[in-house]
């Protein structure tokens, strides 16, 4: 149970929605077996059909893990997108590497292997995507290195912005918590009010928000 939306709905939702196939199938059953965060059923088909619509040419991932959300984007768009994707945890990486090689879309995704505040800087070009699913006390850092790379027209994508429910009722937050919730709620109160996003709160998963960006940032 997710405290986004009442189990019946969060059960119904999930029987619903098709079941994934092949690679996608057997990384969700290790993440559920290893508790690997991947996104969410529901936000895994929001994806797909953000995709389709959007048809980006090129994404950005902060927060790769086992893979599994960079493998579905490929397989939404055919591999017709190029996508760099950012994970630091070693573990983590050797399995995305050969979660790659798996799904035949090796060549279409750049693994950047290292501290994302670090690497982030670093990274040139510009996104019709952005996908922010890493740190959840670190989505303002994030934010501010990547929003420039975003291009006028492009969807940021940030997953898990409700946190378990924590972020829109104070009784749920967990005290070792507090600081994640804090800043989490900063972020969002900043993305849904500047200037120069569009974005909409959506309590499917974890809680995603859609910020279509309308034009350039002029503040830094």
């Amino acid at each position: 149970m997710s405290n986004i939306v009442n189990e019946e709905v969060e059960k119904y939702i999930r029987e619903t929605l098709q079941d994934k196939e092949g690679l996608l199938k057997e990384l969700e059953v290790y993440a559920a077996e290893y508790n690997v965060p991947i996104v969410h059923k529901e936000v895994s088909d929001l994806l797909k059909v953000l995709l389709k619509v959007q048809k980006p040419k090129s994404i950005l991932e902060v927060g790769c893990a086992i893979g599994y959300s960079s493998i579905l984007f490929s397989t939404a768009t055919q591999g017709k997108v190029k996508i760099i994707t950012v994970e630091r945890n070693e573990t983590m990486i050797e399995r995305a590497k050969e979660n790659f090689k798996k799904s035949g879309f090796e060549e279409n995704i750049t693994l950047l292997e290292g501290d994302a505040e670090e690497l982030l800087k670093s990274v040139e070009g510009s996104f019709d995507m952005i996908f922010l699913d890493a740190a959840k006390g670190q989505y303002q850092l994030f934010y501010d290195l990547v929003i420039d790379k975003l291009k006028v027209g492009g969807l940021l994508i940030s997953d898990n912005i409700l946190y378990k429910g924590m972020i829109a009722d104070d009784s749920l937050v967990m005290r070792r918590k507090k600081t994640i919730v804090k800043r989490m709620r900063n972020y969002l109160d900043y993305i849904c009010n500047c200037d120069y996003l569009s974005t909409s709160l959506i309590p499917i998963g974890d809680g995603v928000a859609l910020s279509y960006k309308e034009k350039e940032r002029t503040e830094k």
